[in-house]
C-alpha cells in the first residue's frame, strides 16, 4: 500500500525555488531539508536572518537516500552538517561533517557558532533565558494545539460541533498567552529586532490559513471585535504582520497550492502516523 505522505511535490516551488537555486553551491554548512516543513523554515529563516552561507540539499523524507540516514540515522529534516577541517602535521587535511538535528537545538548552535553574525537572542543572560521560556512555550504547547485543533474530526458533517470549539479555544488560549508576554510595542516579540521566538512560531503562523481552509476559521478576532482582549489581538496582528513582512519569511515559502494536499491529509486525520506524530509533539518531520 503506498504511504499516505509520499506523494508530495518534490521540491520548493515560488520564492522559495528561486532562494533555493542561489544555494546549491558547496558550503562547509549544509541544510538538509524538506520545502515544506514549518520545522525546517525555522532554521532556514535563521540562517537567512544570521546571513550564514549554506548549500540547500532537498530530501524526501518517505524515500531516504543511505547518505543521509549515514548522517542522521533517525532520518529526520531538519538536518545540518558542518564540515570540519583539521589541518595535519602532513600535507594532506582531514575532513569530517557532523550531522545535528533538532530544529530548537540547531537555532541554538547557530546562536553560539555564528557570534558575529545577526544575535536572534538578547545579550543579558535572564533575557535569553526568558526568551528560551517561551522558544519552548511554542514547541510544547502552541504546536501541539496548532494540530489538535487541525487533526480534530468534528462528530457532525456541518464542523460545528463542541469538540471543534474547545479544540479552537484551547489553541486560541495558547497564542493569547504567548502574545501577553511579547515586548509592549515590538514589532518583535522582543522589540525591534526580530529573534528566536519570532522564528519558532513564524511558519506556523503564516500557515494559519489551513484553518480557514479546512476548519471553518483559525477564530482570531477582526480588529475592534476582541472584547476585554482586544489589546492582546492588536499586538498579535501587529507582530504577524511584521512576520509576514520579512524577506526571510517570504522567499522559504513555496506557492499555497502545493502545500493543500499535504494539509488536507492533517485536517482529515490521515497524515502518516508517525509524521503527525512528530509534529504533533513539536519534533522534525520523519
Amino acid at each position: 500500500m503506498a504511504i499516505a505522505d509520499a506523494s508530495i511535490h518534490p521540491e520548493a516551488t515560488g520564492p522559495a525555488k528561486a532562494l533555493v537555486e542561489k544555494h546549491q553551491a558547496e558550503q562547509p554548512l549544509k541544510l538538509y531539508a524538506g520545502w515544506f516543513c514549518p520545522f525546517v523554515q525555522r532554521v532556514w529563516l535563521a540562517l537567512e536572518e544570521k546571513q550564514i552561507p549554506y548549500q540547500y540539499i532537498e530530501v524526501n523524507p518517505y524515500h531516504k537516500q543511505p547518505s543521509f540516514l549515514a548522517l542522521n540515522p533517525r532520518g529526520l529534516v531538519p538536518t545540518v552538517s558542518i564540515l570540519d577541517t583539521t589541518a595535519t602535521t602532513t600535507p594532506t587535511t582531514t575532513t569530517t561533517s557532523h550531522p545535528l538535528y533538532e530544529s530548537a537545538v540547531i537555532l541554538e548552535y547557530l546562536e553560539e557558532a555564528y557570534p558575529t553574525h545577526t544575535p536572534l537572542l538578547p545579550t543579558s543572560p535572564y533575557e535569553r533565558a526568558k526568551a528560551r521560556i517561551w522558544i519552548d512555550f511554542v514547541t510544547s504547547r502552541i504546536i501541539p494545539s496548532f494540530h489538535r485543533f487541525l487533526q480534530y474530526q468534528p462528530s457532525s458533517p456541518s464542523g460545528t460541533d463542541a469538540g471543534l470549539q474547545k479544540a479552537r479555544e484551547d489553541f486560541l488560549a495558547k497564542l493569547k498567552e504567548w502574545t501577553r508576554e511579547m515586548h509592549p510595542t515590538g514589532p518583535f516579540f522582543l522589540g525591534e529586532e526580530i529573534g528566536l521566538p519570532d522564528l519558532v512560531l513564524g511558519p506556523w503562523a503564516v500557515r494559519f490559513w489551513v484553518f480557514d481552509e479546512y476548519k471553518g476559521g483559525v477564530g482570531i478576532p477582526r480588529a475592534g471585535e476582541g472584547g476585554e482582549d482586544e489589546s492582546v489581538w492588536e499586538r498579535w496582528r501587529t507582530w504577524v504582520s511584521a512576520v509576514d513582512g520579512r524577506r526571510s519569511v517570504r522567499e522559504t515559502l513555496s506557492e499555497r497550492e502545493f502545500y493543500l494536499p499535504i494539509y488536507q491529509r492533517y485536517a482529515d486525520d490521515q497524515a502518516q502516523s508517525e509524521l503527525a506524530k512528530a509534529t504533533r509533539e513539536g519534533r522534525g518531520v520523519p
